[in-house]
């Protein structure tokens, strides 16, 4: 039966998050809030954690993950980033964006996109998050809660423990969360590209 911790959505406590990340270094599945919606996420480097959220969301291998990350330069680890990619990312993170860039070697081969060698990355506007991305050091590996069938994310934490306590070892409860998802970017090639419009405005990446 999973564990459930409620946070404060603007001041996280430090021993439930320290309690959560150690979870997530310890192979947990966890359900935690970002800026747009709950997300699954486990460590980036576990595999049997990640068969675990496939087998939750019924994903086959090609389902592309993000990498959440704290700050820019955590994604700088993991993405090739010039200067005018940079300078976009500065604007529009923190924020409800899933940027598509060049993986470097950093990245677990299981987690890019096979044929471009791309990798979804994210930094959320979100005090929980934040604090749970501090204290583990490292991205989490991650999708958005949608269960089997559904179009729409759960939004009430209660209502997901119902429905995944005995699948993931932790929800973290940081009140009703949103159900729009993030807008994706694609920066991998010389123009951005909008393949979805979600939360965040997407006009500053289309074509004039």
């Amino acid at each position: 039966m999973s564990q459930f911790f409620q946070i404060h959505p603007d001041n996280p406590q430090v021993r439930l998050v320290r309690q959560a990340a150690d979870i997530v270094r310890g192979g947990g599945v966890i359900v935690y809030p970002t800026d747009s919606a709950y997300a699954l996420g486990c460590h980036i480097g576990d595999k049997a954690a990640l068969d675990r959220i496939r087998r939750i969301r019924k994903l086959d291998d090609r389902h592309n993950f993000t990498l959440v990350c704290r700050d820019l330069s955590e994604i700088a680890t993991y993405a090739r980033v010039d200067n005018a990619v940079y300078r976009l990312l500065k604007q529009h993170t923190p924020g409800p964006y899933t940027f598509i860039l060049r993986a470097t070697t950093e990245v677990p081969r299981r987690l890019m996109q096979a044929k471009r060698k791309t990798i979804g990355l994210r930094v959320p506007d979100n005090a929980i998050t934040q604090a749970l991305l501090g204290d583990l050091g490292e991205p989490l590996m991650s999708v958005s809660l949608i269960m089997p069938g559904d179009e729409l994310p759960l939004i009430d934490p209660y209502e997901i423990r119902e429905i995944l306590e005995h699948e993931v070892d932790l929800v973290l409860d940081g009140g009703y969360c949103g159900m729009e998802a993030t807008t994706v970017v694609d920066l991998a090639d010389e123009e951005p590209m909008v393949l979805r419009a979600g939360k965040g405005d997407p006009a500053p990446f289309e074509a004039p």
